[in-house]
């Protein structure tokens, strides 16, 4: 395995007697520098289609906007707007590490227990623990694999075979290695993970309405509509809609330590370990830690990350959350990566 980076978790405190978003979102300026970097996404061919960018900067909506339209196999193309939910796609998964945080802080999950799958009871796979899960390193054959000419679980479990009950489809699989020993990045096992979390706090709308209270109500996520599977189970691997403005929040829930207005939504302690990377994407090179991604970058970046280029940025030294929604070839991900991070360095100027 490849070293990893000693990071170091950081939170940035809320500006005294500045109002959270809860409803409506401070308003503040940004440097014609900071603008032209955040502009370039639009219109770049390298990084395909942007729908929206906002930029939070001290507490304040510094920047956003809209361009380009959802396409559509039905009707003419949605032009996107400052009210246009978009998808999620894996950034959802961030959301589900606040969920349990949330069950853990009250004693009712242990990362470092099973994670007590009732069809692991009997074999190897029953040594699977909670963390194992969350760091994707559980060691089940999964194949995230987006081709259509290419064999793919994800694909299997979304559209196919596996769509009524996604958690029981990727704990179906078999195991490729011991648990703990090697990361690959799953849609199926965050799946599996809901799962657990449906079977504690109850499956189909007692789990909406857990997901409304605890996350989207607590911190004015209004637009924000979660999907769940015929099974009852958030679609936690993909499946969120939401206006920019929205997931904004989310990313400064986490950049303020789990607090939102006087509240503690989520122990600083677990905040910490969205931060902390466990293991490298060889492929990409990039760090992972808790359902979440981590940048390495001396402003102690770490993100949410979609397909197609979906990104909730948290950055505690600049104080800062980036959030980019659009279309963007896999192939063009390091293209967008440097977008992000030519952004992040006008901010520390």
């Amino acid at each position: 395995m490849s070293t990893l980076p000693v990071v170091t978790p950081a939170i940035h405190p809320h500006e005294p007697g500045l109002a959270w978003p809860t409803t409506s979102w401070p308003t503040g300026e940004v440097s014609e520098v900071t603008r032209a970097a955040l502009d370039a996404s639009f219109g770049d061919p390298a990084l395909g289609d942007t729908y929206a960018v906002a930029l939070i900067h001290h507490g304040r909506l510094v920047y956003e906007r809209y361009d380009n339209a959802l396409p559509s196999f039905i009707h003419e193309p949605t032009p996107v707007t400052v009210d246009t939910p978009l998808l999620s796609w894996s950034m959802a998964k961030s959301m589900l590490h606040f969920l349990v945080g949330t069950l853990v802080d009250e004693g009712r999950l242990d990362p470092s227990a099973p994670a007590g799958i009732a069809a692991w009871a009997d074999d190897s796979r029953a040594a699977i623990t909670l963390g194992d899960l969350l760091a994707m390193r559980d060691g089940l054959k999964f194949a995230e694999e987006y081709s259509v000419d290419t064999p793919s679980n994800v694909v299997e479990m979304l559209f196919g075979e596996g769509q009524s009950d996604m958690a029981a489809y990727a704990a179906s699989r078999p195991l490729a290695h011991q648990p703990g020993s090697v990361f690959n990045y799953s849609s199926g096992t965050t799946n599996i993970i809901s799962g657990v979390v449906g079977d504690l706090v109850g499956r189909g709308e007692t789990y909406r309405d857990f997901l409304q209270k605890k996350l989207f109500d607590a911190i004015g996520m209004s637009t924000a509509s979660a999907t769940f599977d015929e099974a009852g189970t958030f679609v936690a691997s993909s499946y969120v809609h939401a206006i920019a403005r929205d997931f904004a929040k989310f990313g400064l829930l986490y950049l303020r330590g789990g607090e939102w207005d006087g509240q503690r939504l989520v122990s600083r302690r677990w905040i910490d370990t969205a931060q902390i990377p466990l293991s490298v994407d060889e492929e990409s090179g990039t760090l992972y830690s808790w359902q979440w991604w981590v940048s390495g970058d001396e402003f102690g970046s770490y993100w949410c990350n979609g397909y197609e280029g979906q990104m909730i940025v948290v950055s505690p030294a600049l104080d800062s959350v980036l959030v980019r929604l659009g279309r963007t070839d896999a192939e063009r991900y390091p293209d967008l990566r440097q977008w992000r991070d030519g952004v992040l360095r006008t901010l520390a100027v």
